[in-house]
């Protein structure tokens, strides 16, 4: 621009030389009818290629770029070098898209792209077959139109993508999709969805099987422990010799038939997906049960307290309920050496109902943390089966959690202590 700007100012000088030439020899008069005539031919000259340029604007092309004459020759060549380049970077980019476009549809997962108005801008082959999507027509059309099903329609309008979907093919009842949306760009949505009905039948088979296995061992185990039991009673049968080995086997049928238990209770909140006998549980009372359990298993070796900071009640499963929290509560005192402190808190955050137990026991390292709620995951497999887990626990107190839409965050510190909080959402709070 500089040089556009010296250029234009150099040839107005040139010409006011000139015209104050010819003023010299034929007087003043004609030396500024001169400049003035020159001056409205430059100014006519820079409206002609600015009309042109405005002309070749309305349909830009390479073909038919105005040549230009003067500084208008600099602007028209800088202009055309840099058509060139953007239309050698849209060739780039239009290549690299399209390219883009095929290695996506190789993928075996349908792939659909929403913009922020949640509006289908382009899908895959598979999304096609799995999600009955037309090319051409269902483009630009909102993907809420095309999968009515209320469950999909609520997880697109809650925004919490954290957790993929599950829903039954409304083309085939034998086929369960797995829908997720990740957001991506400004405010744009891409929307997976993948054929997980080989997964599902595997995992119903596998809870199934653990059902069934569970089921035919308790009875067997039953009869192994009664008669464990009426042996060891009897005076004079068993010596003290073998004693010990009786009390080691009663032990361990005891822990086994602990283990079916908790798998078939395990078993019976996989299946069920939604609660059945939802009541109004009064919390403080069922604290104080807490209280009162975890102070029997402790036998005066812990310190246990409770503090209601609130008294709201949760609306749910009695039973699930009491399972959870006395988990975490039992948990504890296991945890927890002689002497140690056991709290038990009910408060309000936000509004949230929050139940946390925090102890000033062993500690849990922190990577372990993420796995605590795996079945049969334990942190340390000896001190386990010395505290008489069966490393179910966390597992049957994270599905309970999962049909209250609860949530629970552990915070732990090797040597200091563990901190268990279950939060529950305001739709499950109660006033007192």
């Amino acid at each position: 621009m500089q040089d556009i700007r010296w250029k234009a100012f150099w040839s107005l000088l040139f010409w006011a030389f000139c015209c104050l030439m010819v003023g010299w020899f034929c007087g003043a008069e004609t030396a500024w009818l001169l400049f003035t005539v020159g001056a409205l031919a430059y100014l006519a000259a820079h409206i002609y290629w600015i009309h042109r340029l405005y002309q070749w604007a309305l349909k830009p092309s390479l073909n038919f770029m105005p040549n230009g004459k003067g500084i208008w020759e600099d602007i028209f060549a800088n202009l055309y070098h840099e058509m060139r380049r953007h239309s050698r970077s849209q060739s780039q980019l239009s290549s690299t898209l399209e390219r883009l476009r095929h290695a996506t549809s190789a993928l075996p997962d349908g792939v659909v792209v929403l913009n922020n108005r949640n509006e289908i801008e382009w899908f895959n082959e598979p999304a096609i077959q799995r999600l009955g999507l037309k090319r051409h027509h269902d483009e630009n059309q909102p993907i809420y139109y095309l999968l009515r099903q209320a469950e999909f329609v609520t997880y697109l309008q809650a925004e919490d993508y954290s957790e993929p979907l599950k829903l039954k093919s409304w083309r085939s009842p034998d086929v369960t999709l797995e829908l997720q949306i990740i957001p991506f760009a400004s405010k744009q949505r891409l929307l997976i969805c993948r054929d997980v009905s080989a997964i599902e039948k595997t995992e119903v088979m596998r809870r199934d099987f653990i059902a069934n296995v569970s089921h035919e061992l308790r009875t067997p185990l039953t009869v192994i422990g009664g008669f464990l039991e009426t042996i060891s009673d009897m005076q004079g049968e068993v010596s003290p010799d073998i004693q010990p080995y009786f009390d080691m086997m009663q032990s361990q049928t005891t822990r086994m038939r602990r283990i079916i238990e908790d798998l078939l209770t395990l078993s019976r909140l996989e299946n069920n997906v939604t609660l059945k006998d939802e009541t109004d549980i009064a919390m403080p009372a069922m604290l104080q049960q807490l209280q009162k359990d975890a102070q029997a298993l402790s036998q005066g070796q812990h310190t246990v307290t409770l503090h209601m900071e609130t008294e709201v009640n949760i609306r749910g499963s009695y039973n699930e309920l009491l399972s959870a929290l006395s988990n975490l509560t039992s948990n504890a005192v296991r945890y927890t050496p002689a002497q140690g402190r056991i709290d038990i808190y009910w408060q309000m955050r936000g509004e949230d109902a929050v139940f946390s137990v925090q102890d000033t026991g062993i500690g849990i390292e922190s990577h372990h943390l993420p796995r605590l709620t795996e079945r049969f995951y334990r942190v340390d497999s000896g001190r386990s089966r010395d505290t008489g887990g069966t490393g179910l626990g966390l597992s049957i107190v994270k599905h309970i959690l999962h049909h209250h839409q609860a949530s629970l965050q552990v915070e732990s510190e090797p040597g200091h202590g563990s901190r268990f909080q279950i939060v529950f959402p305001a739709q499950r709070v109660l006033p007192a």
